[in-house]
């Protein structure tokens, strides 16, 4: 019985594979009604570059080309329990939040004192700014933009 199982089995299994390859050789040979046949690509069409897909005067900077990005923060600054004050003038709220290239977080009072931040990454970073609305070719002009 456990011999006779394995034979029909393999027979069936050549059947299969002798069924697969009289097919693939009959759609070989015969085109498939109401298909058009295929139209053979000229090499020198695939050569041709694609130019880019934005224009230049459209494309925003990468992230090598700004020294970092910034956004404004009214609220009291509250980092791992504490409210962040500023050390140069007990400032607590009303900062601009400096996120740079290395990573780094850099917080700035009215009074422009600047001063690093250990205790935010990047990631808090990202999680509470929106999306990038200027892109500015100096510090002040973005200051200027956020109020400072």
């Amino acid at each position: 019985m456990f011999f006779r199982r394995a034979r029909e089995d393999r027979a069936f299994r050549e059947a299969q594979r002798a069924g697969y390859e009289l097919l693939r050789r009959l759609q070989a040979t015969q085109p498939w009604p109401g298909c058009p046949e295929p139209t053979p690509q000229d090499p020198a069409a695939e050569e041709v570059a694609v130019p880019d897909f934005l224009p230049p005067e459209l494309r925003l900077p990468s992230g090598q080309e700004v020294a970092g990005v910034m956004m404004r923060w009214l609220p009291p600054l509250v980092v791992d329990g504490e409210v962040r004050t500023c050390p140069g003038c007990g400032m607590y709220r009303d900062w601009i939040v400096f996120c740079m290239r290395d990573d780094s977080i850099w917080l700035r009072c009215r009074a422009g004192h600047e001063t690093r931040e250990p205790g935010l990454d990047a990631a808090w970073f990202n999680r509470h700014s929106g999306p990038a609305d200027h892109f500015h070719p100096t510090l002040q002009e973005g200051l200027r933009h956020l109020g400072h």
